[in-house]
């Protein structure tokens, strides 16, 4: 697989997303919608980075299980309860982010919802990963 992060000059920097990766590859693998739950099923962290670390985890542990890695991903959708809180955590969620997936980072959005299918969730990812 390869990808290419294009990151336009008038569009403003990106922070921890890329404005557009292109991808090209012969399997595409859709990454279901991941919160912090354990393997009890139940949600663990206090925190949203805590909860965002479990989540992120869990999301690349469903990417290797298919046969990629956190380069793979080309799309990454984050669905917060409180964007403010989201917002106010940036860069330790980037810290987490570059420790577990690297730097080569997907489009990304972040879009608040008002709660998710677990009442104690505050974070949940999905993605999009493209496979040689």
């Amino acid at each position: 697989m390869s990808t290419e992060r294009i990151n336009p000059a008038e569009l403003s920097p990106p922070t921890g997303f890329s404005h557009a990766v292109t991808a090209t590859g012969s399997r595409l693998v859709f990454l279901a919608g991941q919160t912090a739950l354990d393997s009890d099923g139940k949600v663990v962290g206090e925190t949203l980075p805590a909860q965002f670390e479990r989540a992120l985890t869990n999301l690349l542990a469903a990417l290797a299980a298919a046969g990629g890695g956190p380069a793979d991903l080309a799309r990454v959708t984050v669905y917060a309860t409180d964007v403010a809180d989201y917002r106010a955590h940036a860069a330790e969620l980037g810290r987490i982010w570059r420790r577990l997936a690297g730097r080569n980072y997907p489009a990304m959005a972040v879009i608040g919802t008002v709660r998710l299918w677990d009442t104690e969730a505050l974070v949940e990812l999905d993605g999009v990963a493209v496979l040689p």
